[in-house]
């Protein structure tokens, strides 16, 4: 129940993120390398301040720089590819090309890892991507190239991100050492895109919010469970995301609450619980036969 309810709130932290870089990109309030160098600069220093007072409580020294470069690398190539291509495709197609990234990357990593899904965990992931792809098929059509390929490129280097996480043992420190390490492309990102288009009070806001709240603290929880999700679990859960944040346009936006959207997410919940459950059954039988088997 721990790991279902944090897995939960850090679907809610994406689709936040998701919802936030809309009002910001959409509207022109901010340009997008200067939100994605505010969102890697503000989460890094909330994240270093939490580290901070997390040792002096603990009357321990900071200790080494944690994370590594290739989680780094993989978050800042995901946070640049995602806000570049988000002004140049449309939200549908986008969020469908992002996932769908997400998801054959990730996948196909869990089976190059030996990891097997069963039947009913295909059959699963079936009805969430078509349910999906159902979601955002009224902007389905031929999006720009190169849109198109950075949102891939954005997907697939989350889900590499998410794969380095599995392997988390301090998701706190891990996360931080990760966006202090993005830090410095960061601020060339916001002095590029300051001295391209100045900012809006509110596009500072959002990519503040995106970056200190929904990134910095959103991933530290992504981080802590990581390790209890299989592969294939941590790749299909993420299907929720577009629907959470289409519900969010709904509740925080105005926008209209359709049929196409409850049949969606109803589609998405549905795929990708039977993915959860079948996922559970067969580490449990496996378990089981390994304490027959000793």
């Amino acid at each position: 129940m721990r790991t279902a309810l944090l897995t939960t709130i850090a679907m809610l932290a994406f689709a936040t993120n998701s919802i936030l870089a809309r009002h910001a990109l959409s509207d022109d309030a901010i340009d997008p390398l200067a939100f994605t160098g505010i969102r890697l600069v503000s989460g890094a220093a909330v994240l270093a301040l939490i580290v901070f007072i997390r040792a002096r409580a603990e009357t321990r020294p900071m200790g080494a720089l944690k994370g590594s470069w290739s989680g780094a690398a993989a978050l800042l190539l995901y946070a640049v590819a995602f806000s570049v291509a988000y002004v140049m495709i449309g939200a549908g197609p986008g969020a469908l090309i992002l996932f769908a990234s997400v998801q054959i990357s990730m996948i196909a990593w869990a089976i190059v890892k030996g990891d097997r899904p069963a039947f009913l965990e295909w059959t699963g992931m079936g009805i969430a991507i078509i349910a999906l792809a159902y979601l955002v098929s009224p902007g389905l059509t031929a999006p720009p190239l190169a849109g198109a390929l950075l949102m891939a490129v954005a997907g697939a280097s989350w889900g590499a991100y998410s794969l380095i996480g599995r392997g988390s043992h301090s998701p706190l420190a891990d996360t931080a050492g990760n966006f202090i390490r993005c830090v410095p492309i960061g601020i060339a990102a916001i002095l590029a895109g300051v001295a391209y288009s100045r900012p809006t009070t509110e596009g500072l806001a959002y990519a503040l919010a995106s970056g200190a709240i929904a990134s910095g603290l959103g991933y530290i929880i992504w981080y802590g469970v990581l390790p209890h999700l299989t592969r294939t679990t941590a790749a299909v859960v993420q299907l929720t995301v577009p629907a959470i944040a289409a519900l969010g346009g709904v509740v925080f936006i105005g926008e209209p609450l359709t049929v196409r959207l409850l049949v969606a997410m109803a589609g998405i919940i549905g795929g990708v619980t039977i993915t959860l459950l079948a996922t559970d059954h067969r580490r449990r039988r496996r378990a089981g036969q390994m304490g027959v088997t000793g």
